[in-house]
């Protein structure tokens, strides 16, 4: 059973394309099948992937639409190793044209339902506002990655995230859980970001991934290349931490499938 995972945070700039493209390739690494969601009208971690929202036929917004299904919108990203449903700014659109429709906070919930036997990972990269994307997203999957990082801002806005995480589970999917915290663009030299890690491990425990992603200057270039971090430059310490977070992904899947 394919497992279906949000990378969600309703502050912006904090790391979620990132996070959600190169764990997409790091899974990819450790030999899993992964499908990226773009449900972010920006596109960026469909270019970040590789592949030119400009020439997409179809995309996410067919599927929400129902005028399409995900194996008929999704490409190959060649060099990433997965597959992607994009994004353009066609998808800003659906957001009005849904309000209207039947099932509206469903419309991917039902499309990925027919395609997750295909994966083993499904990817969803979400807005970072809680609109009708976002809520598409959470409905349609297990569980919540939130990327952050250690300041004191990172902290307020994931409060807010965790109860909107609780509201959905409660009303819309029983199924939602809050899977992890990554820290993310992690800096140990800075006494506030070890102040605020601490503060997160001994709140959260075992809900913080052991997992850190450092500050690294060739994860930041690589979207630049069309490529995740992962593949532009393997061997960085970006990188290298990405493909170690996977396999983390990969054991507490398996963990949970084991104790379910």
């Amino acid at each position: 059973m394919s497992r279906i995972f949000c990378i969600a945070n309703q502050k912006g700039g904090v790391g979620k394309t990132t996070t959600c493209v190169n764990l997409a390739a790091g899974l990819a690494k450790v030999g899993q099948r992964v499908l990226l969601v773009d449900l972010d009208p920006q596109g960026n971690a469909t270019m970040g992937s590789g592949v030119d929202k400009r020439t997409l036929e179809t995309n996410v917004y067919d599927v929400l639409l129902e005028t399409a299904s995900v194996a008929e919108a999704k490409v190959r990203a060649e060099k990433a190793g997965y597959d992607v449903l994009g994004a353009n700014r066609e998808l800003a659109g659906a957001e009005v044209e849904l309000v209207a429709l039947e099932r509206r906070n469903e419309r991917l919930r039902g499309a990925l339902k027919v395609a997750a036997p295909d994966y083993d990972f499904v990817l969803i990269d979400c807005p970072p506002s809680l609109n009708l994307l976002t809520l598409n997203g959470l409905c349609s999957a297990h569980g919540v990655i939130v990327p952050m990082q250690c300041e004191y801002f990172a902290l307020e806005g994931l409060t807010d995230l965790v109860n909107t995480i609780k509201q959905v589970h409660a009303n819309l999917n029983r199924d939602l859980e809050l899977i992890g915290l990554l820290r993310v663009m992690f800096d140990p030299r800075i006494t506030l970001q070890t102040q605020v890690s601490e503060q997160l491990k001994a709140h959260f425990g075992d809900k913080v991934f052991d997992s850190v992603i450092p500050r690294n200057v060739r994860l930041a270039e690589a979207p630049s290349y069309g490529l995740p971090g992962v593949v532009f430059d393997p061997a960085s310490r970006g990188a290298q931490a990405f493909v170690q977070f996977a396999a983390e992904m990969v054991e507490r899947v398996g963990d949970q499938r084991l104790t379910a």
